[in-house]
């Protein structure tokens, strides 16, 4: 298993400013609801704006159109839980976005935290006991703060990487190996700005997220377009789809859990169904033991000393 500090990254010039997001916020999902998903009229092409408009949305929430207005301005100031409930409830938000929504009107006035974010030993511990199947730990950011043997076997060797590239964000949009070993790259490219949209709205000030979205955004295209989007979730489980430069199709289960006392780390597992093809894929890479570390996710060979 290794192990390493987390990355640091450069300041960027501002943060993220939370009324702006939750402006777009509030309007992105406004827009994706049309009046029949919610039991209104729809007066055809008298609409002059796609999904709800305003007064629907208040109507539905029982809330002041004027209220609601400014809340999509951004500046609902002391906003309650009950009207960002009702609003909630009116816009149809699954957990991850009503979770989102009270982050964003409700920002954490805290300061971000600058230091590293440390792996208990009884944690390493436990992923180098995780020998048959990939597993790793991911911190705030899509930082990638630890993983086992298996997780460099399927993923590549990250400890070949600079510290600072060891970030599902940076690896999914920044290394084109990566758009060969995810089968739905797009999927896997969604599911990891939502989530780090979720972080966002949780950490508005963090300097570091900042600049990564502010890199993102001037490197890549796809990251630029899913980032306008606002969708949030929290992905806790699903299949991952790898075609590995090795042994071809893996079909792997994904599961995650949170860190008790660190609710935003989350510890990955990958495992295949038993007696399956990918099992047995699984089970031939960890027999060809560390080797095949350098091979992963066509990452490049160890750096001599």
């Amino acid at each position: 298993m290794d192990e390493y500090p987390e990355p640091v990254l450069q300041s960027a010039a501002g943060a993220l400013d939370p009324r702006a997001e939750l402006s777009e916020f509030l309007r992105t999902r406004r827009a994706r609801l049309k009046p029949e998903d919610v039991g209104l009229p729809d007066f055809g092409r008298y609409r002059r704006v796609p999904g709800l408009r305003r007064e629907e949305l208040a109507q539905l929430a029982g809330v002041s159109v004027a209220y609601y207005t400014r809340l999509e301005q951004g500046n609902g100031r002391h906003v309650s839980t009950e009207v960002l409930d009702a609003i909630a409830r009116a816009l149809r938000l699954s957990d991850a976005e009503h979770a989102h929504l009270t982050h964003l009107a409700k920002p954490n006035k805290k300061k971000p935290a600058v230091r590293a974010q440390q792996v208990r030993g009884p944690l390493r511990t436990l992923l180098d006991t995780m020998d048959g199947f990939p597993a790793v730990l991911v911190g705030r950011r899509s930082d990638i703060l630890a993983w086992n043997r298996m997780a460099a076997a399927v993923f590549g060797d990250w400890a070949e990487l600079p510290a600072h590239e060891r970030n599902w964000a940076r690896l999914v949009f920044l290394r084109p190996e990566y758009r060969d070993l995810f089968v739905d790259w797009d999927h896997k490219a969604n599911d990891v700005v939502s989530q780090l949209r979720m972080d966002a709205g949780a950490h508005p000030d963090d300097p570091r997220l900042s600049a990564l979205v502010g890199e993102l955004s001037v490197k890549s295209e796809e990251f630029r377009r899913l980032w306008a989007t606002h969708d949030v979730k929290e992905k806790c489980h699903g299949i991952q789809r790898l075609h590995h430069p090795l042994v071809g199709e893996l079909d792997l289960r994904l599961e995650s859990f949170h860190q008790a006392g660190a609710h935003e780390r989350m510890l990955v597992t990958y495992h295949a169904e038993p007696g399956s093809p990918s099992e047995e894929a699984l089970r031939l890479l960890a027999s060809w033991g560390t080797d095949v570390t350098r091979a992963g996710a066509g990452m490049p060979p160890s750096r001599t000393a």
